[in-house]
Order: structure tokens, then C-alpha cells, then sequence
């Protein structure tokens, strides 16, 4: 199963629109798709329709940002009702500070010498209130302040560089409650990027699965071969399923293309048997 379950378009910090996104991932062989942008579900009918038109398997999804131990985690939701209205209501509440956030961090910008980063990073931008801190790098990239969009995070907007500002997101109970609710299935994303200790994984993954939550991205963009093993481990330990998503936001951007992921390890239960009732088959059998 070439299962695609993260990536991001235009509605949220991509470079693509849903339906350029869904075109790609047909076009590099994905079966099953699905369109996950970040506290937002605005583009979920046009990626649908898309992999209608296109033949397709489609599953929901979105990409809830968490705050847990004082770290900024993701949580994606995966196979919910796209019309819910809680789920909706509770994704405005958690990207309502964006805006605000995206201005102190050009604020803390001009203090190093670099202006007008906020009216900068609003070119890139379809919708100011969902304005991101990938945004602000592709201005950076583009004034010559850094290479390209990591050489941005390595030097000005990573936890600890001058340009960062922490946000208190969601908690990590009314994420996984908000996703379970409309009928979906909550899933850790790429557990290795948060740096955690082992305590402070164990307990992420303990409360996570304490909530309801049941899969963990094993195989994702930005996870090393070696990734790959511990987190397979890890959903094994804890009785989860495994997820499989190359987090694309846009060509020369993203480190993994659509579509272009190894299979996950062998012994593992994927995330799409879990919901084999809520995907949305298009695909010719």
C-alpha cells in the first residue's frame, strides 16, 4: 500500500494547492491519500473531490499542534467527519493566536537587523490568521538571510534562536478528543522530532494512548532508516498502529517527495486497517 498520510497545501504552510497536491501524489503512484494541513480542515472537499476525479483512495486528515512538557507537538488526526463541528471549532480556537505569534517573531527579528519580516512573510500567505513560522523562513530565503528553509530554523527560528516564540496550542487530551469524536483516529507525528528525554517520550506516549489515541507515524520525512526501528519498537510496546506520511509542503522544500517512502517495517499494523470504514474509495478495483 502506497499510503501517503501527511502533507500540507496552501491552506495551511504548503506550496500547493489541494487539488496540485493530489495531482502529485497520483502521479508518483500514492493509492491512499491524505491532505493534512496544520489546524485547519478548509481544503479537506477540495482534496476529496480531487482524488474523486483522479480515482484515488482518500482518508480526512489534519495536523493538530500540541503543546506537551513545554514542547510544541503535532497530532494528526486521520478519518473523521470533515463536517464536524466541535473538531472545527476546536482547530479556530488552536490557530487563533498565529497571527499575533507571527508578529512578536518578526518583532524579534527586527532586534537582529531584519525589518518588515511580517509584511515579508504575507506574500507567501493565502489566509493571516494561518500565517506560520515557514512562512516567515520563506522570506528569510528569499531577503538572503539564510540558504534555504532548515539554514532558517538552524539560525533564527528553532527554540532558543532569536526569532522564536513560544504558543501555548491546544492540550493534548482535547486534541486527540477532538479528532476521536468525529468519528476519527489520532496519530503521533514524527515522534523523533520533539527531542524529548525517555521519560518525557514515555509519558507522551502513555498520556497519548491514556486519551485515546492509537497510531504513531513510524515512517516520515523527516525520521532516519534507524527511526524507523525505534519507532516501530515504540508501537509495538505500546500496542499502536503504524502510520506512513512524507510531511511534503512543496517542491524543493521538502526532504521526502510525495509518494516515495519505504513500506513500514514488517510485524506492524498499519493505520489504514484501523480505518478501513472511513476511507473514501475512488481508486478502480
Amino acid at each position: 500500500m502506497n499510503a501517503d498520510l501527511h502533507c500540507h497545501s496552501t491552506i495551511s504552510d504548503g506550496t500547493l494547492s489541494p487539488e496540485d497536491l493530489a495531482r502529485r501524489a497520483h502521479a508518483q503512484g500514492v493509492s491512499l491519500w491524505a491532505l493534512t494541513d496544520h489546524d485547519e480542515i478548509g481544503g479537506q472537499h477540495q482534496a476529496l473531490n480531487a482524488a474523486r476525479a483522479l480515482g484515488m483512495d482518500y482518508l480526512s486528515g489534519t495536523e493538530i499542534s500540541v503543546t506537551f512538557a513545554g514542547t510544541t507537538v503535532h497530532i494528526v488526526g486521520l478519518g473523521f467527519d470533515i463536517d464536524d463541528v466541535a473538531l472545527a471549532e476546536g482547530l479556530e480556537a488552536t490557530r487563533g493566536g498565529r497571527e499575533l505569534r507571527a508578529r512578536h517573531m518578526a518583532d524579534a527579528l527586527l532586534q537582529v537587523g531584519i525589518p518588515n519580516a511580517f509584511e515579508g512573510a504575507l506574500k507567501y500567505v493565502s489566509n493571516p490568521h494561518l500565517i506560520s513560522r515557514a512562512h516567515l523562513a520563506r522570506y528569510l530565503v528569499e531577503i538572503g538571510k539564510a540558504r534555504d528553509l532548515p539554514d532558517v530554523f538552524k539560525r533564527y527560528l528553532a527554540e532558543g534562536k532569536p526569532g522564536y516564540v513560544p504558543h501555548q496550542w491546544a492540550s493534548l487530551g482535547n486534541a486527540v478528543k477532538w479528532i476521536t469524536q468525529a468519528g476519527g483516529a489520532a496519530v503521533i507525528a514524527h515522534p523523533a522530532r520533539y527531542r524529548f528525554n525517555p521519560t518525557e517520550e514515555y509519558a507522551l506516549f502513555s498520556e497519548f494512548k491514556a486519551h485515546g489515541g492509537i497510531g504513531v507515524e513510524v515512517v516520515t520525512g523527516s525520521h532516519t532508516v534507524a527511526e524507523y526501528s525505534i519507532y516501530a519498537d515504540m508501537a509495538r510496546e505500546f500496542d499502536l498502529y503504524a502510520s506512513r506520511g512524507s510531511d511534503f509542503h512543496g517542491p524543493g522544500e521538502s526532504r521526502i517527495d510525495l509518494g516515495t517512502l519505504p513500506d513500514l517495517p514488517s510485524g506492524l499494523r498499519p493505520i489504514w486497517d484501523a480505518l478501513d470504514h472511513r476511507v473514501h474509495r475512488f481508486a478502480a478495483t
